[in-house]
């Protein structure tokens, strides 16, 4: 289906933010995250490259930076030891699309990471 998305369509750009995203479940089912999270954005990205889509804002998580730095996070301390397998999709994605990045010079990629956006929980 995303192959006929793609021959149909012209992109200048693809916003990345699909893929599970709750860390517990993450832990209890983590073949369904790496699958989804990794296979699923792989096919993704060659299909970007199959039809010339060489802009990509990737959604990842503050997640990649692990517990390997002071709080708060400075985008240079680059990925740290993540946690749980949500996160290490995350961080896979973005060393995947850094690999890609450095093979095809003509691509142009930004990468958010972000906390929650749903906000504290009420227990503080």
């Amino acid at each position: 289906m995303a192959q006929e998305i793609f021959k149909e369509n012209h992109f200048d750009a693809v916003i990345h933010f699909a893929g599970y995203k709750a860390v517990g479940e993450s832990v209890s089912i983590p073949l369904t995250y790496y699958e989804n999270n990794i296979s699923g954005s792989i096919n993704l990205y060659q299909l970007m490259k199959k039809y010339g889509v060489r802009n990509l804002v990737f959604s990842s998580s503050a997640t990649v930076y692990g517990d390997d730095f002071e709080v708060p996070f400075k985008e240079e301390y680059g990925l740290g030891t993540t946690t749980n397998p949500y996160g290490t999709t995350k961080k896979m994605n973005e060393m995947i699309i850094t690999d890609m990045n450095k093979a095809e010079k003509e691509n142009s990629t930004v990468i958010l990471r972000y906390f929650n956006p749903i906000g504290a929980h009420p227990s503080g």
